[in-house]
């Protein structure tokens, strides 16, 4: 960790001057909404009153929760800061200042801030880069409020789509997400004042079942080489500052209180020196959930001494350390290790007085930079999954109707910590509150209660919510409208369960189409009305109410039909692409959906993603995912005698870096001056390529280079991403790429424990996708 004017002795000596209830407070928070009073603000958001802060917190504030929701705007959210700085400030010793985080997966957190497409979107982008200008914005963003802690981002490898969160997520490949991670947390740290969290640690996206916080069953030699490869290398390439712990249990021990995990894994293996925060509520579910402790102060002595740092997001269960010690059950030693983390990152950010002034560039954000970068990540992030030349339409050329749920609603396009989804939680409650859903009584009614409980009428709320933070941003139809005035909508279709259509009804609505454009997805959010979502895991993550049968209607009508998918994770799509003549998905794009769809159907923007995740084709697949170990998943080299025997195809629906162009492409490997195109020297594998653009249009791509070890001591998955380029080309022309990974990249957990690879020939391979292929050679490496 970088410091300034202060030295690791230097925070010793000020944590001896503190008392113990000093120390208890730096490792615990409060949150903002218990500031909030009964009246309303003139802005009409809530009203802060700092002067609460003494009586809650008399001997100092460490942490403040729940940011995103102070203020109504960002001048109105940077004073309300700036006043609770002051008022801890005059609690806290010697000064010391409060950290307050704010959440930062799809941007900065607030009514005010940019929200990029979500992470799911952003890696379909292949561009880490571009995700880098984008953690960069935030940053700014969250610099100028008066935030120093982002959270964000989420690093979790997800390889199963029933799980709600996989939009937060980079997809099922640890390259994939490790580069990305490592440019998001670069960018965002180089402005200074700012510090990034990755989340969550670990192994929380591959639980049980696709149930959300459920247990991980995973060997520690996955959990080590596949899950916590983006961690391991956002700490060594990119300087991680702080790390949160995920909700999970992992070998009946919760990530919470588990110390092979948050200290011999986190710290003595990966290397990381920085701040362990806790997701929040993870302490209290130690007693509430997974009943490993049967007090506040029991599961705080367990966390702490696991290797947590912070209990957020209040003093619920660290508060209790003090009587702990004081009865000889926690050593204070312990809660002294804590304490000097959290001031030393206090004191890197400015927050002590006596180490110095803060540091990091004072400027406001720059919108149009945010505008630009937003734009972009949707625009390569959006995939064309099939197209049998019915894409790009031309405007008048042919009657066009649009139909489906999502063809005129904003709303869609936002996934969870968005400005927009952040809404349902106060319009929700408020709505339970004064008694307006059926069943629910107010008196007994759990806040968490809120992500399984639908909500008569909330949707056109929430749709009007999104509008009003959004007023710039159109939905799909509007947006069609203007490249083609003669777009025609028909309101066919519904998420709801309760619908059935009739088919003489689809046929009818599109009988003088030239062609249909249905616009299907699902909600992803906070309430119980979503289908994705925290909380929200689906046993079947099929497009939700009459969707499906929406397409099985138009697939009967014989019309060509055009189905744009909205959706932040993979989702059972047999049927869009059985009657569809093209298929395009939309990852959660945000504010800029509707226009990118829009220029992506009629030809303007020639689309360019490329899949973070497998699309299966069977819910009895999952999970299913591209670098599956020898001798197991759907490249079993006995074919389908150890397959799926009432499927005739065992592989996905759509591979995993699979996603098409307007033009089309080919790769071949170069060979300059005789010289050889693959090969490994100086620890670095180096590949050298000719992409061509062979078809008529300008277009990018994205180069993948794979590896497989073909024969080790453990084993080994049969491939495994180590590079990837985004590449633009002209129609007609050529380019020379060279592609490099250092051999690091194929190490792995040996089998006496080490870490490093056994001597022998690797398989080099690469092509557009992990199905696509065409380049093929051997390579030999040393141990």
């Amino acid at each position: 960790m970088a410091e300034g004017s202060w030295t690791p002795d230097d925070i010793a000596r000020l944590v001896s001057r503190l008392t113990l209830e000093q120390k208890v407070a730096q490792i615990s928070a409060l949150s903002a909404a218990d500031l909030f009073t009964m009246e309303a603000a003139e802005s009409g958001g809530p009203a802060v009153d700092t002067g609460r802060i003494r009586a809650l917190r008399p001997h100092g504030v460490g942490h403040l929760s729940l940011a995103w929701f102070l203020g109504h705007d960002a001048d109105s959210l940077r004073e309300q800061l700036v006043r609770v700085q002051a008022a801890a400030r005059e609690v806290s010793p010697f000064g010391i200042g409060v950290l307050v985080h704010n959440e930062g997966i799809n941007g900065f957190l607030h009514a005010s801030g940019t929200q990029f497409p979500t992470a799911w979107g952003q890696a379909a982008t292949w561009d880490p880069a571009l995700i880098g200008r984008a953690a960069a914005v935030t940053a700014d963003h969250m610099r100028d409020a008066g935030v120093q802690l982002l959270f964000a981002p989420v690093m979790d490898i997800n390889r199963d789509p029933r799980w709600g969160r996989v939009h937060e997520t980079y997809g099922e490949d640890p390259e994939l997400a490790a580069q990305i991670s490592v440019a998001f947390v670069r960018a965002a740290q180089a402005g200074g004042g700012v510090l990034a969290t990755a989340k969550h640690f670990l192994g929380y996206g591959n639980s049980e079942g696709g149930l959300n916080q459920a247990v991980t069953q995973l060997g520690r030699r996955t959990l080590v080489d596949e899950y916590a490869e983006p961690f391991r290398r956002a700490i060594t390439e990119a300087g991680l500052a702080s790390v949160m712990n995920s909700y999970n249990e992992i070998d009946g021990v919760p990530a919470a209180a588990n110390r092979w995990l948050l200290t011999e894994l986190l710290r003595d293996t990966l290397g990381f020196d920085g701040l362990v925060v806790s997701d929040y509520d993870s302490v209290t579910m130690l007693r509430t959930h997974h009943r490993t402790a049967r007090t506040e102060g029991e599961a705080a002595v367990q966390a702490l001494t696991a290797g947590m740092d912070v209990d957020l997001p209040s003093d619920r269960n660290f508060a209790a350390l003090v009587d702990e010690v004081a009865a000889g059950r926690m050593d204070e030693k312990l809660v002294d290790r804590a304490v000097s983390r959290v001031l030393a990152v206090k004191a890197r950010l400015g927050l002590i007085p006596e180490f110095g002034a803060r540091q990091g560039r004072a400027v406001r954000p720059d919108r149009a930079e945010a505008r630009e970068v937003r734009h972009a990540i949707a625009a390569r992030g959006t995939v064309l999954l099939q197209n049998d030349g019915v894409l790009p339409l031309a405007p008048g050329a042919r009657r066009v109707v649009v139909v489906g749920p999502a063809a005129d609603e904003l709303r869609i396009h936002f996934g969870g910590y968005t400005s927009v989804s952040m809404t349902e939680m106060p319009i929700g409650g408020q709505a339970i509150m004064e008694g307006k859903v059926p069943g629910i009584d107010p008196a007994t009614f759990n806040f968490t209660d809120i992500f399984t409980t639908r909500i008569p009428g909330i949707a056109p709320a929430l749709e009007q919510v999104a509008r009003e933070l959004h007023p710039e941003a159109r939905s799909v139809l509007a947006a069609l409208r203007e490249l083609d005035a003669d777009v025609e909508f028909v309101p066919l279709g519904g998420f709801g369960k309760d619908r059935a259509l009739d088919e003489a009804t689809v046929r009818a609505a599109v009988s003088d189409a030239d062609v249909v454009v249905a616009v299907l997805g699902e909600r992803t959010g906070w309430v119980g009305n979503n289908t994705a979502g925290e909380n929200q895991t689906t046993a079947g993550p099929a497009l939700p109410g009459d969707q499906e049968q929406l397409l099985e209607h138009l697939g009967e009508t014989g019309k060509p039909v055009v189905t744009v998918v909205v959706s932040g994770r993979p989702l059972l799509l047999g049927t869009a692409a059985r009657v569809s003549n093209a298929v395009l998905l939309a990852p959660l794009l945000g504010e800029e959906a509707g226009p990118v769809i829009a220029r992506t159907l009629f030809g303007r923007i020639n689309p360019s993603g490329k899949l973070p995740s497998t699309f299966p084709r069977h819910l009895g697949q999952i999970p299913l995912y591209h670098g599956h170990h020898h001798g197991s998943g759907y490249e079993h080299p006995t074919g389908k005698r150890h397959g799926y025997g009432d499927l005739d195809t065992q592989g996905p629906l759509y591979a995993f870096g699979h996603g098409l162009s307007y033009t089309t492409f080919g790769l071949v490997f170069a060979e300059p001056g005789g010289g050889a195109a693959v090969e490994c020297a100086d620890g670095v594998i180096r590949a050298r390529l000719t992409v061509t653009n062979t078809g008529r249009v300008d277009g990018e791509t994205v180069i993948q280079l794979y590896a497989r070890h073909e024969f080790a001591t453990v084993v080994r998955p049969v491939r495994r991403l180590i590079a990837f380029q985004r590449v633009a080309v002209v129609a007609g022309e050529r380019e020379d790429v060279i592609l490099e990974a250092p051999v690091e990249r194929l190490h792995y957990t040996l089998a006496d424990g080490s870490r490093g690879i056994d001597p022998g020939d690797v398989t080099i391979l690469a092509g557009f996708a992990s199905d696509d292929l065409t380049c093929v050679a051997t390579i030999t490496v040393g141990g």
